[in-house]
């Protein structure tokens, strides 16, 4: 698959909302898709309980990622008995079988460490919907605003890309620009406290994503 041709819109996930009013005015913004961290090592993780609340308030055509962490699978199916996910987003040593054990699409996300063999990782996976392609820190699984090459997204991809890793409105037009990727995956460069947007940051990377999306259709 080619990732700079295989689509006409790059989609637009903020992850890490931990409150009720803030999400709906993400939502707002127009985004595709919202995550919730289920990793309590994270400082925007939420509780099963909260995460119920949040995903309720969501209008209907809005994807709902839950975001695990080498969880089991016990861990996974109780929070699936409570909260309506549509998508699952895998950021640990997660293999195929556990990833594909609870019946929804999912993305394997990778952190591009030096060295990373990327195309063995994503043959691993070749049920996934998608793959993100994160940068490394060591003992971080992601979520860290560090920002890694982007002359290493492959062109082409088994499957759909999402980049994440430092990405804001002052550069993700740029990120389009140069890697063309399905989609973008934005936390810490849209907040104001971790778990918190600033709603300015997200109305202005929606824009700046728009606005690279048009450049890339007019070339």
């Amino acid at each position: 698959m080619n990732t700079r041709l295989s689509h006409q819109r790059t989609r637009i996930k903020v992850c890490g909302l931990t409150e009720v009013d803030n999400l709906l005015a993400v939502e707002s913004c127009g985004v595709d898709a919202l995550g919730f961290v289920f990793y309590p090592h994270s400082p925007r993780a939420v509780t099963v309980e909260r995460a119920v609340d949040l995903v309720q308030a969501l209008g209907p055509l809005t994807q709902r990622v839950g975001l695990f962490v080498n969880a089991s699978l016990a861990t996974i199916e109780s929070v699936l008995s409570a909260v309506p996910l549509s998508v699952l987003q895998f950021h640990g040593d997660e293999t195929a079988e556990h990833c594909e054990a609870f019946g929804l699409p999912y993305f394997k996300a990778f952190r591009m460490k030096d060295g990373f063999a990327l195309d063995a990782a994503m043959a691993a996976h070749p049920r996934a919907a998608g793959f993100l392609l994160d940068a490394y820190q060591p003992g971080v699984p992601g979520g860290t605003g560090a920002q890694f090459n982007w002359d290493r997204v492959p062109q082409q991809a088994p499957r759909p890309l999402l980049l994440a890793g430092g990405l804001s409105a002052d550069n993700v037009g740029r990120a389009i620009a140069k890697t063309g990727v399905y989609g973008v995956d934005v936390s810490g460069g849209v907040e104001v406290a971790p778990g918190i947007k600033d709603i300015e940051k997200v109305r202005a990377l929606v824009a700046a994503v728009k606005a690279a999306d048009h450049a890339r259709c007019t070339l």
